[in-house]
């Protein structure tokens, strides 16, 4: 497993968090699916959304893994 760490930024005033990984901006997530199609996106290719929730590499601002406001 790679050693790059994800950022999920707070809910931006649009709705969803911004995500950069590796210092990349990758988009906004609404959902854990959508944080997981990111992290897929980002050479992360077999992870899914238990993946993402578990992950020691995320680092979540203002909220956890359940947290994905619209």
């Amino acid at each position: 497993m790679s050693e790059r760490r994800a950022i999920v930024h707070p809910p931006s005033e649009t709705g969803g968090r911004p995500v950069r990984i590796a210092d990349r901006s990758y988009g906004t997530a609404h959902t854990p699916y959508d944080r997981t199609l990111l992290a897929q996106n980002a050479g992360w290719p077999r992870w899914d959304e238990r993946d993402v929730a578990d992950s020691d590499l995320d680092e979540r601002h203002e909220g956890g893994p359940e947290w994905w406001p619209p």
